[in-house]
C-alpha cells in the first residue's frame, strides 16, 4: 500500500499537461470503485461488531464486580481520551490550516443543521437508517439491541449473536478482498492528490502524522492523570514502573505482545494479581484510549482537508460516536480497524472517506503512538480499579 501511495503520489506529480488529464480519467474511476467496494462492508460490518460486543461486554459486567467496575472506567476513560483529543485537533488545525485538494469522491450527504442535532440520534427506522449510511441513529441502534440481546433467554441470545458473528466473519472476507487489490485502488486514489496538491502532498501527510501524534500523546498524558488522581499512584512512580512496557510497546507496536510486560508493571505498582489478571486481558481486547483520541483526530483532520464545518456540536458527535465503535471493533487486523472505526465516525458528521485509504499507507508511524498510549491506559486502568491505600506521591 505504501508503494502504490508513493508511485501514484510521484506520478500525479510529475506528470503533466494533456497525459496527466487522460491518466486522471481512467484512474479516477478505478479509485472510485475500489473506495465504494470498502465502504459497503461499513454498515453490516459496524453493526455487527457493535452488536457483538456489547453484549459480550455486558455479560462479561454481570459476571464479576471487577469486571463490571472495569468496563464503566473503559468507558469513562475513552470518553475523557475522545473530547480531549477532539478539542486539540480542532485547536491545532485552526492554529496551522490543513491543505484542501483531496476531491471528495462519493462524499455523503452533510450532516443535519446543529439547531436540529438531536432530530437524527433516534432511529425511527433503522433499516431506513441502515441504507441511508446514517451512522449515528444506527450506533445507537446497535448499541440497545446490544444490551437487549443480554436480556433474553440464553439460547435465543446465542442464536443472534452466531448469526451476527456469521456476518462479521463474512464481511472481513469481502474486506480482504479489497484490500489484496488496495495498491492498485490507493495509486489510482493518490495519482489526484498528487495532481491537484503536487510536493504539497507530502507537507500534507507530515502535517497528518503530527497531528495524530499529538493527539495520541495527550492521551498518554492522560493515563498519568488517571493514575493520580483516581489510582493513587505516585505519577514518577507509575512513569519509572510503565516505561518497560512502553518500550516493548514501541518496539512490537502490539498491546497483546505487551502484556506480560504489562502484568509486571502492574505487580510494580501494587495491583493484586487477580485483578491485574481480569483487567488487564480486557483492557488489551476492549480498551484502546490512544486509539479512539487517534481516530478522532483522523475525522477531524479529514473535515478540514475537504472544507467540512465542524462546530462543538460536531465536535462532540464525532467524540461520542468514536467510543462505541472502538468498542466494537474487537480483534480486528489493524488495516480492517483502520477503515471500520473512523469510516463510521466520519460519515456520522459529513465527512469524505475519499483520503482515508491514503492515510491507511502510512498509519505505521501514527500506530507507534497509538500503542504507546494504549499500553500506558491499560495499566493506569488496572491501577484505578484496586487504587492505592498509600496516597504516596
Amino acid at each position: 500500500m505504501l508503494a502504490g501511495l508513493v508511485l501514484g503520489l510521484a506520478a500525479g506529480i510529475i506528470i503533466s499537461g494533456p497525459l496527466q488529464q487522460t491518466l486522471g480519467t481512467i484512474l479516477q474511476p478505478v479509485g472510485s470503485l475500489w473506495l465504494d467496494a470498502l465502504t459497503m462492508t461499513v454498515v453490516p460490518l459496524v453493526f455487527g461488531l457493535l452488536v457483538t460486543g456489547i453484549a459480550s461486554a455486558s455479560r462479561n459486567a454481570a459476571s464479576g464486580s471487577i469486571a463490571g467496575r472495569a468496563l464503566i472506567l473503559f468507558a469513562l476513560m475513552l470518553t475523557a481520551a475522545s473530547v480531549c483529543a477532539a478539542f486539540l485537533a480542532e485547536g491545532l488545525l485552526r492554529l496551522w490550516p490543513v491543505a484542501q485538494g483531496f476531491a471528495p469522491v462519493g462524499a455523503p450527504p452533510p450532516p443535519p443543521p446543529q439547531s436540529a442535532w438531536y432530530s437524527g440520534i433516534i432511529p425511527a427506522n433503522p433499516i431506513k437508517a441502515a441504507a441511508e449510511t446514517a451512522m449515528v441513529p444506527l450506533v445507537v441502534f446497535a448499541i440497545f439491541f446490544g444490551f437487549a440481546i443480554a436480556r433474553i433467554t440464553r439460547d435465543l441470545a446465542d442464536a443472534l449473536l452466531k448469526l451476527l458473528t456469521g456476518l462479521v466473519e463474512t464481511m472481513l472476507v469481502i474486506v480482504g478482498w479489497v484490500l489484496a487489490v488496495a495498491p492498485i485502488g490507493i495509486a489510482a486514489l493518490a495519482f489526484g492528490a498528487g495532481a491537484k496538491l503536487g510536493v504539497g502532498a507530502v507537507g500534507a501527510f507530515a502535517q497528518y502524522i503530527a497531528v495524530v501524534a499529538a493527539c495520541c500523546l495527550a492521551a498518554t498524558l492522560l493515563a498519568y492523570l488517571w493514575a493520580a488522581l483516581a489510582g493513587r499512584r505516585s505519577p514518577l512512580r507509575f512513569a519509572r514502573s510503565a516505561l518497560p512496557a512502553q518500550a516493548v510497546a514501541l518496539g512490537t507496536q502490539s498491546s497483546l505482545a505487551t502484556l506480560p510486560v504489562m502484568v509486571d508493571a502492574a505487580r510494580d505498582l501494587d495491583v493484586p494479581e487477580e485483578t491485574a489478571a481480569i483487567v488487564l486481558p480486557m483492557a488489551v481486547s476492549l480498551f484502546r484510549a490512544s486509539s479512539v483520541a487517534a481516530n478522532v483526530a483522523v475525522a477531524i483532520y479529514l473535515g478540514h482537508m475537504h472544507g467540512v464545518a465542524i462546530g462543538i456540536a460536531t465536535l462532540a458527535l464525532i467524540a461520542l460516536v468514536a467510543v462505541p465503535v472502538s468498542l466494537g471493533a474487537v480483534g480486528l487486523p489493524a488495516q480492517v480497524s483502520f477503515f471500520a472505526t473512523i469510516a463510521p465516525v466520519c460519515i456520522a458528521a459529513g465527512v469524505p472517506v475519499t483520503a482515508l485509504p491514503l492515510l491507511l499507507a502510512i498509519e505505521a508511524i501514527p500506530d507507534l503512538f497509538r500503542t504507546v498510549g494504549n499500553v500506558t491506559n491499560d495499566i493506569a486502568a488496572a491501577c484505578i480499579v484496586t487504587p492505592s491505600q498509600r496516597h504516596s506521591f
